[in-house]
């Protein structure tokens, strides 16, 4: 009995070995360049999602380099530049899709409510550049290997990019550009080891053709991730008048599924944390493999190919990333 129990400790801790040795590391040069690309509408993490890359802004560990929308729809760059306004970083560029793919938000509509709240003088604004535009300046001004792509939504914009040729801003293709200015690019995408999940199945095309032809790390956030971490209870109850965070939590809390709930699933916002700071603060990162997209937008992983992509696993205790994160989303802008 105690020879097999030897034996179960040493395959437990190949496993584990397993999903951690070859995981992208932090960059030891201190501040992340982080460009994030939201659909910013059809949930509500995502407002989560922005609350923490602004924090970590604001508490030294990134620089924000743009803030691009995936979806099309005319709420959903409004409603981006609205909160990087109330971050007082209201510079900040912002693109919109090349081409329409997703055009929709929520149900209860809660971006056209949070404009008229918050920011009425940005519902009808809809002079936003092209997001491979934005993506081609920004990364042509970077060091090389310095920026970190973060997306939380479709995959429309990095497709795109790919595609890209040779501009005023880079005598580089859009591949190429990637591959010299980008380190890693983080998604929330993907359900693992196989399934359909949103963010890849509704623009499965660009999906497939981004996660087959990028030429950097990956490291996807799958939807096993975020679905048990719950947050949202804490800042909606801030009751703060100024904060579009906190309207947009108690908001939606109340109206976006059939009855009121008390959090929300943190899907979009473990994907900003492990962009940020290392992954393995939070999480086990399992790799490397190869994220496959089937047409339809199915996702499987195939762990007998080493194309530099991983996936993260849970490590700890649900409530333990919730608590971070809530705490993250709270914070009072400079």
């Amino acid at each position: 009995m105690r020879t097999k129990f030897v034996y179960l400790l040493l395959a437990l801790s190949l496993m584990l070995f397993s999903c951690n040795s070859n995981s992208e590391k932090k960059s030891a040069s201190g501040i992340e360049k982080i460009i994030f690309d939201t659909d910013m509408g059809p949930d509500y993490d995502d407002v989560g999602a922005i609350a923490v890359l602004h924090a970590l802004a604001d508490l030294g560990e990134c620089e924000i380099l743009a803030t691009l929308s995936s979806d099309s729809h005319q709420s959903i760059a409004p409603t981006i530049e609205l909160f990087n306004r109330y971050y007082g970083k209201e510079n900040i560029p912002i693109g919109v899709p090349d081409n329409i793919e997703a055009n929709f938000t929520a149900h209860n509509n809660w971006n056209d409510s949070l404009l008229v709240r918050f920011a009425p003088d940005l519902k009808s604004k809809t002079d936003y550049p092209k997001a491979s535009d934005i993506y081609r300046k920004v990364l042509a001004s970077q060091p090389d290997k310095s920026v970190t792509i973060v997306t939380v939504g479709f995959t429309t914009n990095l497709a795109n990019l790919l595609k890209t040729g040779s501009d005023d801003y880079s005598s580089l293709s859009g591949a190429e550009l990637v591959q010299q200015k980008v380190k890693k690019w983080v998604a929330m995408a993907g359900h693992f080891p196989e399934g359909s999940e949103f963010n890849i199945r509704i623009d499965a095309a660009s999906s497939s053709y981004a996660f087959e032809h990028w030429p950097t790390p990956i490291l996807l956030s799958g939807f096993e991730i975020g679905w048990p971490i719950l947050t949202g209870a804490k800042v909606s109850q801030t009751d703060s008048v100024d904060s579009p965070v906190s309207w947009a939590y108690k908001y939606n809390l109340a109206t976006y599924e059939n009855k009121p709930v008390k959090n929300r699933m943190s899907w979009d916002q473990t994907a900003v944390l492990t962009a940020i700071r290392d992954p393995e603060r939070y999480f086990y990162v399992c790799g490397p493999g190869k994220i496959i997209v089937s047409s339809s937008g199915y996702n499987s992983w195939d762990a007998n190919t080493n194309k530099e992509h991983y996936f993260l696993v849970h490590k700890y205790p649900y409530q333990n990333i919730a608590d971070s994160l809530e705490n993250l989303m709270i914070h009072i802008p400079k």
